[in-house]
């Protein structure tokens, strides 16, 4: 019997993936991707790169969502898994400890915020926002969670129920009871749903990320205070802020944060294998975790693996080493200080704003305009694509919208991102902002499309702007 073979299995397959994705896996996501033009067919990545079949390179402000901090492909993360490979390291005893866990849990806890003592190993976000819930609620004996509005936690059922918008929750009511959103900065409204003493955790971004919100000063140390003052346990999700996408190595540092919570994922391995954790102080965890008989009350078939763990170990080293925290503060001012301009020179950007690498630019009706109006009315915040689609489509740069319905483009590029990428990427955004400002008929048509499309109304993908 032949050998299976990963790369046979990918040269065979090479130009069909979408359509395989489209046939096997979800048909309307390849429907959307054709609509906006970003049905490419993409060969590998490499750093702050993608590269498509053609050899055609890509910026890639996008970054996974936050996953790539430390470039796609990182060498040395990769070296690090074939290593434990070659190790056959025994992988999940289950009944059993193995050392990889114990020393990423060391090194997590040696950054993290002082008062964080426990790692509970999950496979993703959602899953560490989950575990944040159901501890916090079991050590307080509380009910109540409250979070804010327009965040994003995660798509399981007690994150979705977390998240603060109608787009992702609004088909799938009932969600759990007991769950409250208060807007961000607001203090006074934070405080209203503590008074009782009944809610066991609020969880917030530390930067909203739909919408790229940044804090007003004052506003993340007051809701700690108030935290503790009414016996609530604060948690902080920096499942997109953390490992240095903010300019420190997670933006709690920014305020000087001892939560009681935090979660963290998405770029912990480097991109390369699913793992998240959330990380307690040992009150809370040891309050859930508190006898022989309730060792087991929490877990995961596959947390923690030794794959992730030692991606995890790998990456936090690749982020000291190549100083790719201090790169993020250095990038994320210069590309502040490249892009801020646009408020004064274009009528229709209302605000350019971020922390290190978590960067955002908000677009708003430039002046009294019957075409903004129009389309807006068809579709809230369709004007975003006629930014996004042309730099993907016109200057080769992958980005995305930072929610729905909502005219923010957000971009958390690799930390690896140089001088020569921040001043590309500025100069293609000032290009395609001005034309997109005129709002030409071309463009106007694909808006027009594609909103008809989103809603169903048409079977075909609109032409590219």
């Amino acid at each position: 019997m032949a050998d299976f073979s990963i790369r046979e299995l990918v040269d065979s397959g090479a130009g069909g993936e979408l359509e395989l994705h489209g046939r096997t896996i979800n048909p309307q996501f390849l429907r959307m991707l054709r609509t906006i033009g970003f049905d490419v067919h993409w060969a590998r990545g490499e750093g702050a790169y993608l590269y498509d079949a053609d050899g055609n390179r890509f910026l890639d402000m996008l970054g996974g969502f936050g996953m790539y901090n430390v470039g796609r492909s990182n060498p040395r993360v990769r070296r690090a898994l074939h290593e434990a490979l070659d190790l056959e390291l025994p992988g999940r005893v289950a009944l059993g400890i193995t050392q990889p866990a114990g020393a990423l849990a060391e090194a997590l806890l040696e950054r993290a915020p002082a008062g964080l003592g426990r790692v509970l190993f999950t496979n993703s976000g959602t899953e560490s926002v989950e575990a944040a819930i159901k501890l916090g609620r079991t050590a307080t004996g509380r009910s109540r969670v409250v979070s804010i509005e327009h965040g994003f936690h995660g798509l399981t059922l007690g994150s979705l129920s977390a998240n603060g918008g109608g787009a992702f929750t609004g088909r799938f009511q009932p969600l759990l009871p007991g769950f409250s959103h208060v807007p961000f900065n607001d203090l006074d409204a934070l405080e209203a749903e503590l008074r009782g003493e009944d809610v066991a955790l609020f969880i917030t971004e530390p930067i909203v990320g739909h919408g790229v919100q940044l804090p007003e000063p004052g506003y993340l140390e007051g809701a700690q205070a108030l935290c503790r003052r009414y016996g609530t346990l604060f948690c902080v999700d920096e499942v997109a802020t953390g490992f240095g996408r903010t300019g420190r190595m997670f933006a709690c540092d920014h305020w000087g944060l001892e939560p009681d919570v935090m979660t963290v994922s998405k770029a912990l391995s480097g991109g390369y294998v699913p793992i998240g954790a959330a990380l307690f102080t040992p009150r809370v965890f040891d309050a859930v975790f508190d006898s022989m008989e309730h060792a087991l009350s929490h877990g995961s078939t596959f947390a923690p693996n030794d794959l992730g763990v030692v991606a995890g170990l790998a990456m936090l080293h690749e982020l000291e080493s190549e100083g790719l925290v201090e790169r993020s503060a250095r990038m994320g001012e210069l590309l502040l200080e490249r892009t801020r301009p646009l408020v004064e020179r274009y009528a229709v950007v209302r605000d350019v704003r971020g922390l290190g690498l978590f960067w955002a630019i908000e677009f708003g009706e430039p002046g009294r305009s019957t075409t903004w109006r129009m389309l807006e009315r068809l579709q809230p915040g369709i004007f975003s694509q006629l930014v996004v689609v042309p730099l993907f489509s016109d200057h080769r740069v992958l980005i995305q919208v930072a929610g729905h319905s909502m005219n923010v483009v957000r971009a958390l590029p690799p930390l690896v991102l140089s001088e020569a990428d921040v001043d590309m990427f500025s100069e293609a955004l000032d290009d395609v902002v001005a034309r997109a400002q005129k709002m030409p008929s071309a463009m106007t048509r694909f808006a027009l499309k594609a909103a008809r499309a989103g809603r169903g109304r048409s079977p075909k993908a609109p032409a590219r702007p």
